[in-house]
């Protein structure tokens, strides 16, 4: 039996083959392409400090991914750069310092930061390879403290808690070394960058040095540090930072949910050695 051209089983065949693939495509590359938006719009580059703090972001970034937020990790080898970074839109969020020190960043350079979620707090401790303790420190002993405006203060305050200084009344947590109103021990102090005061420690008494910078240059925490400072009250707890213009983006409340965990804890513990704790 002949059928005609319009009625061709095999035309038939032919057309919905085409139709099939025409439609495949179309899904296909459609499908592609919003998979590729959606990506773009759920990942956020995140300052953070080389070291340590790597294999906590490890943590966190499986952390986020559970959630869809792919978390892409820049590294940064010094306290300037990453509110730089964020302030310019170079990275969306940064991880790595407190309110003090944000404070007197935006103090500085007018920077629109905000914290948005606690991530961990390091206290800030005086170690020494030369001495056993506060009270063997001698007369004269030469001090190291970071020298910027923050952990300058901060330092400032542990050796006042210490007895070795007294300060200025309501020279507070950004105190200077102009606000020493008492030097018993004639103590003396040298101002170094916060990542030279821990390389310096052999040429020291001792040396006030944050914990990441401490573990960087080899200290061991639990054997050389004197003194540490008191974690009630600490306003030195660090968080997660962004634009002010981001803090409301759907990402932002992904990103601290992914750092606030109990696996992100294991990790502070397992690789801080008992010396980070958790903030949040």
């Amino acid at each position: 039996m002949r059928f005609p051209v319009a009625f061709s089983p095999l035309a038939a065949t032919r057309r919905s083959v085409l139709s099939l693939l025409t439609l495949s495509a179309v899904l296909i590359g459609g499908g592609a392409m919003l998979g590729s938006e959606a990506k773009a719009a759920e990942t956020v580059k995140v300052g953070i400090m080389a070291g340590e703090d790597e294999e906590v972001w490890k943590v966190v970034a499986a952390e986020a991914a559970k959630n869809g937020l792919d978390v892409e990790r820049v590294v940064f080898s010094d306290y300037v750069q990453p509110n730089e970074s964020l302030a310019n839109g170079e990275i969306q969020a940064n991880a790595f310092q407190h309110q003090p020190y944000l404070d007197a960043q935006v103090q500085q350079h007018g920077y629109k930061i905000v914290p948005v979620g606690y991530t961990l707090i390091q206290p800030i401790g005086l170690y020494s390879r030369k001495h056993k303790s506060v009270a063997d420190l001698p007369e004269g002993a030469s001090i190291g403290i970071p020298n910027d405006p923050s952990n300058a203060g901060r330092a400032l305050n542990l050796l006042q808690a210490q007895g070795l200084i007294k300060l200025r009344e309501g020279a507070g947590i950004l105190a200077t070394a102009i606000d020493v109103e008492s030097n018993p021990k004639t103590i003396q102090i040298r101002e170094l960058d916060a990542g030279i005061v821990g390389r310096s420690i052999d040429d020291l008494d001792a040396g006030v040095v944050n914990t990441d910078w401490a573990l960087k240059s080899g200290i061991d925490p639990q054997k050389e540090r004197i003194a540490q400072e008191p974690l009630e009250n600490n306003p030195y707890r660090n968080f997660i930072a962004v634009r002010e213009q981001d803090k409301d983006a759907p990402w932002v409340k992904t990103l601290v949910s992914a750092y606030q965990t109990d696996a992100v804890k294991q990790a502070l513990a397992t690789w801080y050695k008992g010396t980070t704790l958790p903030a949040w």
